[in-house]
């Protein structure tokens, strides 16, 4: 099977910066805060940016297929050998990486797998990759190569 090339997508700088903020694990309003606009403001630059990333469903999705597309800088790489991640833990990068929310994650998972188990997955998952929230997840998971491009350009579509 041949994975589609994931096109470049150009954001304006500060679509480039929410995201990257996103992707460093802050809060919008901490995004806010420090480039000195409104809330509301981060939140339209952030809904910009979705649409031109292939219309990603949400921030996470955002973040992910902003790394995919090259729309922001890829974080480094670091030793996948330096982190345990479980077998259910790594199904479920994926999933949350396309915006899918712990009731969708469950019903994706073959077999499907109860809501409060895929839950206790997630947040171990959070905690083995030091991640500050889901966003952050996704900028780990590439670090350690648990998320890659063709991953994603799987589902951009």
């Amino acid at each position: 099977m041949t994975v589609p090339t994931t096109t470049k997508v150009a954001l304006s700088p500060q679509e480039k910066q929410v995201l990257e903020g996103l992707a460093a694990g802050d809060s919008t309003a901490d995004i806010a805060r420090r480039l000195e606009i409104r809330h509301s403001t981060v939140g339209d630059f952030l809904k910009t940016a979705r649409i031109k990333l292939h219309g990603a469903c949400d921030s996470v999705a955002a973040v992910a297929a902003g790394f995919a597309t090259g729309a922001i800088g890829r974080p480094p790489l670091l030793d996948p050998e330096a982190v345990f991640v479980s077998r259910e833990q790594r199904e479920l990068v994926p999933l949350i990486a396309r915006g899918l929310s712990a009731e969708q994650v469950a019903a994706e998972l073959k077999p499907p797998r109860p809501v409060a188990d895929v839950r206790a997955d997630a947040r171990e998952l959070l905690s083995s990759l030091g991640a500050r929230n889901r966003c952050h997840l996704v900028t780990r998971a590439w670090q350690y190569r648990l998320l890659t491009e063709d991953r994603v350009s799987a589902w951009l579509g």
